[in-house]
């Protein structure tokens, strides 16, 4: 069954780091998009980063700017989030995603074609 599996979340107090590893289950493709989304309870998905595999452009929503920085591995079958300065609005379950063509916004989650299962990230104060 193709999937993404995301690791990496966990427990961190303001101001520290983490970083998020996902990797698919052994594709014999490339998705040209890899991106991070995370939901925090009572809201939306969001947007976190996404990055073009094959070129490597990225993208990121303003409140992560600076903060988190994504990166791709393995020719393009690895996607890592690299979250520094975390805060409490940080807390969430972020999911690993993947796209064919670019959606516009980038940030729209239903342009995203396959997901993974998701990570807790909790940042106390």
């Amino acid at each position: 069954q193709v999937q993404l599996v995301e690791s990496g979340g966990g427990s961190v107090q303001a101001g520290g780091s983490l970083r998020l590893s996902c990797a698919d289950s052994g594709l014999p493709w490339v998705y040209n998009l890899l991106g991070w989304f995370r939901q925090a309870p009572g809201k939306e998905r969001e947007g976190v980063a996404t990055i073009a595999t094959g070129i490597g452009t990225t993208y990121y929503a303003d409140s992560v700017k600076g903060r988190f920085t994504i990166s791709q591995g393995n020719a393009g079958h690895s996607v890592y989030l690299q979250m520094n300065s975390l805060t409490p609005e940080d807390t969430a379950i972020y999911y690993c995603a993947a796209a064919w063509v670019l959606p516009r916004p980038w940030s729209d989650p239903n342009g995203y074609d396959l997901w993974g299962q998701g990570t807790q990230v909790s940042v106390s104060s």
